[in-house]
């Protein structure tokens, strides 16, 4: 969303979100850029507690090199933010890898990770906080344990379009990757194998709308 959900989008939103069991943000929902620190709480944040996001992934834009100006970044998000491949170099997580949820009887489990930023190779590294591990091999690793426990398994990525593919081809244990960073635009989810790849661009043009039972997929973007 780069900052652009505004009252006139929200309107739209709103209702929709009431009919709706469940509703994700795949990251780069905040105005500031991956190098600034915001002087005030992003107003997003606020927009998408009132939407009672069930969770979201962290974008480029929402993580820093300094521990301050991360949490800076994040400060107001009520809902779960996910990254499971985001560590501090002691080994710890500043955010929750997966999520487990309860829907009308359906158990679901997600997976977070994003594009990395700083890694253990670069020389970089020195001068963050944080370190991020590869996104693929650290969801599929994931998906191996939390698949045996729900009905439904959503990867939430912040990868790119290319990425969500491998990660489709890699780990077919997913039902369905939302994925964000390189803003394309699925009017359909795109299967791969069993998985549902959806993607709904950038900037509030569009919402995905998915509706999913044990046969599959159905669905797609709506305008906004």
């Amino acid at each position: 969303m780069h900052g652009t959900l505004s009252s006139g989008v929200m309107s739209r939103l709103l209702p929709m979100r009431s009919a709706m069991d469940l509703y994700f943000d795949s990251g780069d929902c905040i105005k500031t850029g991956n190098l600034g620190i915001p002087l005030k709480r992003e107003p997003v944040w606020g927009m998408l507690n009132e939407l009672r996001c069930t969770a979201s992934v962290l974008g480029n834009r929402e993580t820093h090199l300094l521990e301050g100006a991360f949490r800076k970044k994040i400060e107001g998000a009520a809902h779960p933010l996910l990254c499971a491949n985001l560590r501090r170099k002691d080994g710890t997580y500043p955010l929750a890898r997966t999520l487990e949820v309860s829907c009308s009887g359906v158990r679901i489990g997600l997976v977070g990770v994003m594009v990395p930023m700083v890694t253990d190779k670069m020389r970089t590294q020195g001068a963050s906080a944080y370190l991020w591990d590869p996104p693929i091999s650290v969801a599929c690793e994931l998906a191996r344990v939390l698949r045996p426990r729900v009905d439904l398994l959503i990867a939430l990525t912040h990868i790119g379009h290319k990425q969500d593919m491998s990660l489709a081809e890699e780990c077919p244990l997913f039902d369905a990757i939302l994925g964000g960073h390189s803003h394309t635009v699925l009017g359909q989810p795109l299967l791969v194998g069993r998985t549902a790849i959806c993607q709904g661009g950038s900037h509030n043009a569009y919402v995905g709308v998915y509706e999913w039972d044990r046969a599959g997929w159905r669905g797609g973007l709506a305008a906004l």
